[in-house]
């Protein structure tokens, strides 16, 4: 069983004034994004993934989420403790795609949370903050419950930031 939150960005606000087409984040805020994640799993064997695209071509952000993990094979964690973001920035949607192991020792309600803090950061014009508050929770939770252990651990994933088109 995977847990899929999704949430429709729905505010004034322009998240398409931050993003720009080929250049979602400054250099800047692209290394403060890519920092959380590496911080985040520096002390869990889990995994966290950004995927970031302009328009979600499928109705429903949560079949993308999941198409998403698929295809970035995130699915093989050993101790299926992965963890997708997933933002379409034109059509305003997010979705949190955590596979089975992660989703079975944590429940639903940390996740509604976590959508709902981004949401709020976003709602104020601070998408890097949000991303970076997220991944910090998710880091902290998969650290709890996945802690790195250095003798049996690796990397069994790329820590980036993905981009669709």
């Amino acid at each position: 069983m995977h847990l899929l939150l999704t949430s429709v960005i729905n505010h004034n606000v322009s998240i398409l004034s931050i993003f720009k087409k080929k250049h979602f984040f400054s250099a800047h805020e692209k290394k403060q994004v890519e920092d959380a994640i590496h911080k985040a799993e520096k002390e869990t064997c889990g995994q966290i993934a950004l995927y970031i695209e302009s328009k979600n071509y499928l109705i429903d952000p949560v079949e993308r989420a999941k198409e998403v993990f698929a295809e970035l094979k995130m699915k093989q964690t050993k101790q299926r403790n992965a963890v997708l973001i997933y933002i379409a920035v034109e059509h305003r949607e997010l979705a949190l795609y955590a596979d089975e192991g992660i989703y079975q020792k944590i429940g639903k309600e940390f996740w509604e949370n976590a959508v709902k803090t981004m949401i709020s950061h976003f709602k104020g014009n601070n998408i890097v903050k949000g991303l970076e508050h997220c991944i910090e929770e998710i880091g902290q939770t998969l650290k709890e419950q996945f802690p790195y252990d250095p003798s049996t651990d690796c990397n069994e994933f790329r820590e980036d930031i993905f981009y669709g088109k």
